[in-house]
C-alpha cells in the first residue's frame, strides 16, 4: 500500500499541460475567426486602398487649387468629377466600339470568312472550303450557335455584375472625397497623438507617398496620351474602323496595366483590323512594335526621370507580386508602392563611398555629339564651358 501512492501522483499530468492545450485551442478558434472576418472585409479592404492610391493621386492638384482660394471640398469635387467623366468616356468609347464590332461581324459573317479564308489559302497554301466554313457557323448544332446561345442567357448576370462595380466606384469615390476634403484635419488628428519628432516622420512619409504616387499618375497619363496619338494617327491613315477608340483603348491600358498591358492593348487594334483586311492587321502590328521600342527607349527613361525614378526590374518584379497578392489592382498599385518603399529605404542608413572596381564602373554616356567629336575633333570643337577649365589650368 505505501508503494502505490507514490505511482499514482507521478502519473498525474503537469498543469502546465493543460494550459497549453487550451492556449492551442483558444488560438485555433481565434485564428478561424480572423480568417472568417479577413475573408468578409477583403472587398472593403480593396476598396480603401484604391481610395487610399487615388487620394494620393490627386492631392497635389486639390492643394494647388486650394493654394488659388478654392475651397478642399469643392476642388476634391471637381477632380473626381473629371476623372470619374473621362472614365466614363473611355467606357462608353470602347463600348461603342465593341457593340459596333459584333453587330457589323454578325451582318456580314459571310463576307469576312470569304476574306479570311482567301487569305489563308493564298499565304499558307491551305485548301480550306468556304462553304464548308459558313455551313458549319450557320449549323444550328454547331459549336458557334451554341456559343451564341449560351451567351444569350447572361445578360441578367452582366447587368447585375455591371451594378455591382458600379456601387463599388461610387464607394471608392466617396472614400476618396472624404480623405482628401479632410485630409489636413486627418493628419492633425494622427500627429496629436504622436511626439513632435514622429510627427516629422509621418508628414515627411506622407508627402513623399503624394510625390511618387502622383508622380506615377502624371508619367502614365502623359505615356497614354503620346501612346493614343501615335496610334491613332496610324489607324487613322489605315482607315480602320473606330481609330478614336481604339487609341484610347491603346493607350490606357498599356499604360495603366502593368506587364501585359501591352499585349492586351495591341491585341483588340490587329484582331478588328484582321477582320477588315489581314494586310493591314500585319502592319497595324508592325507599327505597335515599333512604337514599344520607342517608348521603351526614347520616351519612357525621360518621362520617368522626371517623375518616379524606379528600376524597371524592381517595377516588373513588384507588378507580378502585386498581381499574385491583390490580382489586377495589386498589380497596378504594387508601382508606386515599390517607388515609395525604395525613396524611403534611400533616405536610411548611412551611405559610403564606393571604391573603384571593374564591377562598380559605369560608362559614361556618350551622345551622338560625342560621336562625333572623336571622329572629327577640328570640325566638332569643345564648347566653351568645357574648354574654360584648360584653359585656366594652363594660366596658372
Amino acid at each position: 500500500m505505501p508503494d502505490t501512492a507514490p505511482a499514482r501522483s507521478s502519473e498525474r499530468m503537469p498543469r502546465w499541460v493543460w494550459r497549453a492545450v487550451a492556449i492551442f485551442w483558444l488560438g485555433a478558434v481565434a485564428a478561424l475567426a480572423v480568417r472568417d472576418m479577413w475573408a468578409s472585409l477583403y472587398p472593403l479592404f480593396i476598396l480603401l486602398l484604391v481610395s487610399l492610391f487615388l487620394s494620393l493621386a490627386i492631392e497635389p492638384g486639390v492643394n494647388r487649387l486650394s493654394r488659388r482660394g478654392w475651397r478642399r471640398g469643392t476642388a476634391t469635387s471637381v477632380i473626381l468629377v473629371g476623372v470619374l467623366l473621362a472614365f466614363l468616356a473611355f467606357l462608353i468609347a470602347i463600348g461603342a466600339l465593341v457593340g459596333q464590332q459584333i453587330a457589323d461581324l454578325l451582318g456580314n459573317s459571310e463576307k469576312y470568312v470569304n476574306n479570311t479564308v482567301r487569305f489563308l489559302n493564298d499565304n499558307f497554301g491551305t485548301h480550306i472550303s468556304t462553304e464548308k466554313v459558313v455551313k458549319s457557323i450557320n449549323d444550328p448544332d454547331g459549336a458557334v450557335q451554341r456559343f451564341i446561345k449560351s451567351q444569350q442567357g447572361k445578360v441578367v448576370d452582366l447587368s447585375v455584375t455591371a451594378l455591382g462595380v458600379l456601387v463599388k466606384a461610387l464607394s471608392v469615390m466617396l472614400f476618396t472625397f472624404y480623405l482628401v476634403a479632410d485630409g489636413p484635419k486627418l493628419r492633425r488628428s494622427i500627429c496629436s497623438r504622436l511626439s513632435p519628432e514622429r510627427q516629422r516622420r509621418v508628414l515627411d512619409t506622407w508627402e513623399l507617398a503624394i510625390e511618387k504616387t502622383g508622380g506615377y499618375l502624371y508619367s502614365r497619363a502623359l505615356l497614354a496620351g503620346l501612346s493614343g496619338l501615335f496610334h491613332w494617327i496610324v489607324l487613322e491613315a489605315l482607315q480602320t474602323q473606330a481609330p478614336l477608340a481604339l487609341a484610347l483603348w491603346v493607350g490606357v491600358v498599356s499604360q495603366f496595366l502593368p506587364v501585359v498591358g501591352t499585349y492586351l492593348a495591341g491585341a483588340l487594334p490587329v484582331v478588328i483590323t484582321f477582320i477588315d483586311s489581314p494586310t493591314k492587321a500585319l502592319v497595324v502590328l508592325i507599327l505597335v512594335l515599333v512604337y514599344q521600342q520607342l517608348e521603351n527607349y526614347l520616351f519612357l527613361p525621360r518621362i520617368t526621370a522626371r517623375t518616379m525614378d524606379l528600376h524597371p526590374a524592381i517595377a516588373f518584379g513588384s507588378a507580378i507580386a502585386g498581381a499574385a497578392v491583390l490580382g489586377a489592382v495589386g498589380a497596378i498599385l504594387a508601382i508606386p508602392g515599390a517607388a515609395m518603399l525604395q525613396a524611403l529605404l534611400s533616405n536610411t542608413g548611412a551611405r559610403h563611398e564606393v571604391i573603384e572596381s571593374q564591377l562598380t564602373s559605369i560608362a559614361p554616356k556618350v551622345t551622338r555629339r560625342d560621336r562625333k567629336r572623336l571622329k572629327h575633333p577640328a570640325e566638332h570643337p569643345l564648347p566653351e564651358e568645357a574648354a574654360a577649365p584648360d584653359q585656366a589650368d594652363g594660366s596658372t
